[in-house]
């Protein structure tokens, strides 16, 4: 069954805080998105981001995400994405991340093939399919990218699909028909005058108890 996961896209810490604030009242799983200005425009700096008491994965958007894995590690998430695109040595950074007992995550981008991640196929828990921009609220659910969720079961039944960009009432329940089992939701649930009856709207349209 998918879960709604509401994301975290701060560029202060004010930001940051009050996002929290909001969606750790009813989310069961957040999603947490960090920039280097690099790879996607900056988001609030690593070191002062923080993890609440709620289930959350961090989503490194970064061109070089090997320097801050040790840091992201100890904060303790549930689970961490790297970037297919970015400049890494994955099996480095699967050594890293597993070993501490947090579950690993490729992301990729509109034009990234599925099929590049059959290597990796054994190790990952978790693939992002990004259909937004980078860094902001409020990106385009490209449906034709929904196909690459049923790709990524047949690397790896067990591997766990999410999708990033876009998602509304009107296609959350596609998407999870269609193997997406970690629906991110930024600006659907933000950009809300009320976060709560949002996600609750979705969670129901998955046919899913809140």
């Amino acid at each position: 069954m998918s879960i709604i996961c509401p994301t975290i896209t701060a560029t202060s810490l004010a930001q940051f805080n009050n996002q929290i604030a909001v969606v750790s009242q009813f989310a069961k799983r957040l999603h947490l998105d960090i920039a280097d200005d690099i790879f996607a425009p900056k988001l609030l700096d690593v070191k002062k981001i923080w993890l609440p008491k709620v289930t959350t994965d961090i989503h490194v958007m970064y061109e070089t995400p090997g320097p801050i894995i040790k840091q992201l590690v100890s904060l303790k998430p549930h689970l961490i994405i790297v970037h297919y695109e970015s400049e890494m040595n994955i099996s480095e950074i699967a050594d890293v991340v597993k070993s501490n007992g947090i579950r690993l995550g490729i992301a990729v981008l509109q034009q990234t093939n599925v099929s590049l991640l059959k290597q990796f196929r054994d190790v990952l828990d978790h693939v992002l399919i990004f259909s937004g921009n980078l860094g902001f609220f409020g990106g385009h659910a490209d449906m034709e990218l929904v196909s690459k969720a049923s790709m990524v079961k047949e690397l790896n039944s067990n591997i766990e699909v999410g999708w990033d960009g876009g998602i509304n009432l009107s296609n959350a329940k596609i998407l999870s028909d269609n193997k997406v089992d970690v629906l991110n939701v930024g600006g659907y649930i933000h950009k809300s005058k009320n976060p709560l009856q949002a996600y609750d709207a979705l969670c129901k349209s998955l046919e899913v108890v809140a």
